[in-house]
């Protein structure tokens, strides 16, 4: 059953980490602030709870969502021979082959050892969520991200040092792990913009940067097939209508994760 994957220690632990941030955030930062019964303090009470709320449910898609298989009925398409090498290379006239499924996988799947199965579009294998990152979860996960990274600078904002001692030394505690967290969270952020720009997963991020140095050695200038451009590859995870940009369940632009258009289709 799927609910059972919130049954780990590292899930159960985010679960934690989320009470504890929006406890403190509320009833100890807001509080001490502007209190809550006054209507500055009712609005940021809202606005966090709102925050809050969408990180529960992104991180709810992204544990109980399937990242996406390849069907056992899964069989390549071998036509387009005449494809050039750096296509047949990352599309499907290439005949993958996964040695531990034994079977044929589809361009950009990849196996995951812990999941014991090919993945696809897997950008890596998250143990926080307890489930691989892949087609059809990674937009969760991005928005997972996002949400939480503007928690976190959100609840900072919320700081008053002019408080009492106690709280004082509550702030400093509390305060350095909201800014480990907000500059994790936030590098992050990043991260995945940046790879969504240039609609790459994680691990062809690192297969490329192999391909660029081979063909450099051959006097070839190398560029990830599935780039197309910024706003066509961020169409390609968020989806085209910007509306739904934010909501981490809309993902019915997405197709069977089987092929993907490339730059030398265009």
């Amino acid at each position: 059953m799927k609910c059972l994957k919130f049954l780990s220690i590292p899930v159960c632990s985010v679960f934690l980490l989320m009470g504890f941030i929006y406890y403190f955030t509320l009833f100890i930062f807001i509080e001490d602030w502007v209190g809550l019964q006054s209507s500055a303090g009712t609005l940021n009470a809202l606005i966090f709870t709102l925050i809050a709320s969408l990180c529960l449910f992104s991180f709810s898609a992204c544990v109980l969502t399937d990242p996406g298989h390849v069907p056992y009925s899964y069989v390549p398409d071998v036509e387009g021979n005449d494809a050039s090498d750096q296509e047949s290379l990352n599309n499907s006239s290439q005949l993958r082959q996964c040695d531990k499924c034994c079977a044929h996988k589809p361009p950009r799947a990849h196996h995951c050892r812990i999941c014991r199965r090919c993945v696809l579009r897997m950008d890596h294998h998250c143990l926080w969520i307890n489930n691989c990152v892949g087609y059809w979860n990674y937009k969760a996960f991005f928005i997972l991200v996002l949400h939480a990274t503007v928690a976190s600078v959100y609840s900072m904002k919320n700081w008053d040092f002019g408080g009492r001692i106690p709280l004082k030394i509550f702030y400093a505690v509390s305060g350095a792990l909201m800014v480990a967290l907000s500059g994790t969270l936030g590098t992050l952020l990043g991260w995945h913009i940046y790879l969504i720009t240039h609609n790459m997963t994680t691990i062809e991020y690192y297969e490329g940067i192999r391909a660029s140095w081979l063909a450099r050695k051959s006097g070839q200038i190398y560029r990830h097939p599935f780039d197309l451009s910024a706003y066509k590859n961020i169409t390609m995870v968020l989806g085209p209508n910007m509306l739904k940009w934010l909501c981490p369940t809309a993902t019915s632009h997405l197709k069977d994760g089987m092929n993907y258009p490339t730059s030398h289709d265009s």
